[in-house]
């Protein structure tokens, strides 16, 4: 069994497919389509985070800065970042994630544009390094 001290994740984390549908189906806010990071910190540390986005026309968005408290999961929506200015919706773009230290990051996204809804997730990739240091 592991030690529950010894991080586990990575510093840094690539999100190339995201794209947050700005049509949606079905009662608000449940129902409103979006992209969502899922953020683990599985260690002892509080994680300082910071959150930026890479859009197709070489605009970006952020950075935003985020916390996720020691053993804890923080569900971030893209469509509800807001400081230091709402990212534009219905435009592609990359997310990358970069943490003081190492977490593990989940992208998701619920698209309700029908009412045939669908969602789908994947963990995102990260930076090569140790895979249980995080360097």
């Amino acid at each position: 069994m592991s030690d529950p001290d010894e991080p586990i994740g990575k510093r840094r984390w690539e999100v190339p497919g995201g794209h947050v549908p700005t049509d949606s189906t079905g009662p608000e806010p449940e129902m409103v389509s979006h992209d969502r990071l899922c953020l683990l910190n599985a260690g002892g540390e509080m994680a300082t985070v910071e959150l930026t986005l890479h859009y197709v026309d070489g605009h970006e968005a952020g950075p935003y800065p985020l916390t996720v408290a020691p053993r804890r999961v923080r569900h971030v929506r893209i469509n509800d970042l807001i400081d230091p200015y709402a990212p534009p919706l219905g435009e592609g773009y990359g997310a990358v994630v970069e943490s003081d230290v190492p977490i593990v990051v989940q992208f998701s996204r619920g698209d309700s544009r029908q009412s045939e809804n669908a969602t789908f997730s994947t963990v995102a990739y990260g930076e090569s390094g140790d895979e249980r240091g995080g360097e």
